[in-house]
């Protein structure tokens, strides 16, 4: 889903790097309330395991790519505001690094993984886990759910600027009928790995994923808290 230069107007990619700019810098205030001091590495490897997944790229059609995303799944274990950092920082290494992504499009790819794919995800996530039985077996399915439905609406938006401001010789309904068909292919791919991995993560220390945080109140905890109060 990288977009490369040239492949947006000027006032299409000014525009989303400013949403990005915005949206980077609500994140870097709204990640100091979802970090606790044991799940700040955690950060690092979703960054990691996010950069490595991306690297797999294959061809949409006009230039553009499809692959993984990544975003539900960082924004289920580490909250979304941290996502967008996480995503953010992936984006610009590889932008810089390995040319994967056009410079002057790095706020439109910003704009469509690090905000719309993360927080559609996450929203998709929260209104799964209202639905789904209230344990903590439950936030997987949820994150897979989230996590499939990201891809495809992430796509659309990406269509969605191509309405406004495309310049490849490619016609909106082509490209629309092209993305959606390969997203939510890639979203059944999305979803099984996000389930697998916070699956695992859950299994082992739900205490770390930030979509189970709320389950993991203690009552008797809470009592005898209250009774030495």
């Amino acid at each position: 889903m990288h977009v490369p230069d040239g492949f947006l107007d000027a006032p299409t990619s000014l525009a989303t790097a400013g949403v990005a700019a915005l949206g980077v810098g609500v994140a870097l205030r709204g990640a100091r309330r979802e970090l606790s001091d044991a799940a700040a590495p955690l950060a690092g490897l979703v960054a990691v395991f996010v950069f490595a997944g991306q690297l797999l790229n294959f061809p949409v059609g006009a230039g553009t790519s499809g692959h993984l995303v990544g975003a539900t799944l960082a924004a289920v274990l580490v909250g979304p505001f941290t996502a967008t950092l996480c995503l953010t920082v992936v984006l610009l290494v590889q932008a810089l690094a390995f040319a994967d992504g056009g410079v002057s499009a790095l706020g439109t790819n910003v704009t469509l993984m690090a905000l719309v794919a993360v927080w559609a995800g996450y929203a998709v996530f929260r209104l799964a886990r209202a639905l789904l039985p209230r344990a903590v077996a439950s936030v997987p399915v949820a994150a897979a759910i989230a996590a499939f439905v990201s891809v495809p609406v992430t796509a659309l938006a990406f269509c969605g600027l191509y309405a406004v401001g495309g310049q490849a010789p490619i016609d909106l309904s082509t490209l629309v009928v092209t993305m959606l068909g390969w997203h939510t292919a890639i979203g059944l791919g999305e979803a099984a790995i996000t389930f697998l991995t916070v699956g695992s993560v859950v299994a082992a220390r739900p205490d770390l994923a930030y979509g189970a945080r709320d389950l993991l109140t203690t009552p008797e905890l809470e009592i005898r808290t209250a009774a030495w109060t």
